[in-house]
């Protein structure tokens, strides 16, 4: 059994099936492994009582543990499908039927071929893991290979990034509030970062890193996504269709990628771990400006910054207005000596997001200080009502919406943005682990700073 099936997939399986947010449902796992449904089902219990986030009580995970079922690969199509068809009858014979690839991507295209010879295509969907393809060649043969077997709107290209509820709150921040939208444009906002440092390592990764690397692994994948999210212009409904037309027009207005507004670095150290080449070039680390060519984000820069071994762990959207044109207030005043002001989005498990602004300090004369209006999730009083990014993920694609996910168009758009960048990649420059990155980072974004590490610190109820 995978990690992740240990760690995400079976838990949120259990927690959907157990919380009724979904009918009954039940799940046939298959693999290359050799085992029994009884070795299956010991492995979940495993997995649900170490990595369930939850209360749960024995009985409830008997309960979930009934509706498994196991069959080898190697025992063909002709058994999965009986196995399915069984599982099928126990719950309705008009059961749907959701495939999740949880597997190599070169070995998506034999598991694919698999489930057509066991008739197991029709009234299915199927969820594929990333990376979809390296380049935009090799995305675009995997596409037309999954499109031999599955119609697109049967396919649903996972990212985790945008399961959270932290990013569907950018659209019910952005397109429910008439204070934001009305600024949300390059009249008003100067700059844009999206920072997903990082602190783990490799974790005996590195064959699958070696041959993908930070860019491919991180930006392609998870921040161009978000990045759709940030920029789109409002669609004409809450709806999969117009919602994934509108992240589609982002990407085609984004302008292709220049190798020399890139900084890829690679961790001291790298190269000493395990499955590493002596003499890798592949970076666990990169930053980069991008822009999008349309009236609402002509000139304004989109910073994007990911890698392994950084200082922290985050996901930070930081939204940096244009300062006043003028300012009448005195030299040593404060203004302008923090910067402009800034909206960030925590994109955590728990969403928060701030406001930071300058505002006079108590007392006589004109001394200006950063303040900051904040909000946490975690005070909300449904809180507790928060669904984990492969839950909501795998929830709809049982209902069948896409809204979260990835279409092909999309995905060989990103690719052809990213053509010149994988064409002529910029040398890799060390850098120390749990630093920032590369020194050159600074040089890139200038005039402005990286957002990270925070000015301000999130405030916390135990502390007000």
């Amino acid at each position: 059994m995978g990690d992740l099936a240990k760690r995400k997939l079976l838990p949120g399986l259990f927690h959907l099936s157990m919380s009724k947010l979904t009918p009954a449902i039940r799940v046939v796992g298959t693999s290359l492994d050799d085992i029994t449904t009884d070795d299956f089902r010991a492995a979940a219990r495993k997995a649900c009582l170490e990595f369930s986030s939850r209360s749960l009580t024995s009985e409830a995970v008997d309960e979930f543990l009934d509706s498994l079922t196991y069959v080898s690969q190697g025992d063909g199509p002709a058994a999965l499908a009986e196995a399915v068809e069984r599982a099928s009858d126990t719950i309705g014979g008009s059961a749907r039927v959701l495939h999740y690839l949880s597997v190599p991507p070169k070995a998506a295209m034999a598991v694919l071929e698999m489930l057509n010879e066991a008739g197991l295509v029709e009234r299915s969907r199927v969820i594929m893991e990333k990376p979809f393809g390296t380049d935009l060649a090799s995305a675009k043969k995997l596409n037309a290979s999954i499109h031999r077997w599955f119609a697109e709107e049967q396919i649903f290209r996972i990212d985790h990034f945008l399961g959270k509820e932290s990013a569907q709150n950018i659209l019910a921040f952005r397109f429910a509030n008439g204070l934001f939208e009305p600024i949300w444009n390059r009249n008003f906002i100067n700059y844009i970062q999206i920072d997903v440092p990082e602190k783990l390592s490799l974790e005996g990764r590195a064959g699958f890193y070696e041959s993908t690397g930070a860019f491919r692994d991180m930006v392609v994948t998870h921040l161009f996504q978000i990045l759709a999210f940030v920029a789109m212009e409002p669609p004409t409904e809450l709806a999969p269709g117009p919602i994934s037309e509108e992240k589609n027009k982002v990407f085609r207005s984004m302008k292709p990628l220049n190798p020399h507004d890139v900084v890829r670095g690679q961790y001291i150290g790298y190269r000493d771990e395990p499955g590493v080449a002596p003499e890798s070039e592949t970076e666990t680390f990169i930053a980069l400006e991008c822009g999008i060519d349309n009236w609402r984000w002509a000139g304004v820069p989109f910073y994007l910054r990911t890698g392994k071994c950084l200082a922290e762990g985050q996901r930070i959207i930081s939204i940096g207005f244009r300062e006043p044109p003028k300012s009448m207030f005195p030299q040593g005043s404060g203004v302008g000596q923090h910067g402009p002001d800034h909206l960030t989005f925590d994109l955590a498990d728990v969403f928060k997001v701030s406001l930071s602004f300058y505002g006079k300090r108590p007392g006589p004369g004109m001394k200006l200080d950063k303040l900051s209006l904040q909000f946490g999730m975690g005070e909300h009083e449904h809180a507790g009502l928060v669904l984990e990014a492969y839950e909501r993920l795998i929830l709809d694609a049982m209902k069948g919406d896409r809204t979260l996910y990835t279409t092909a168009e999309g995905i060989e758009r990103l690719w052809e943005v990213s053509a010149p960048l994988l064409a002529d990649p910029p040398p890799v420059r060390s850098y120390s682990p749990w630093s920032w990155g590369p020194n050159a980072i600074h040089q890139l974004i200038a005039p402005h700073a990286w957002r990270l590490p925070f000015e301000r610190s999130w405030r916390s109820k135990d502390r007000e």
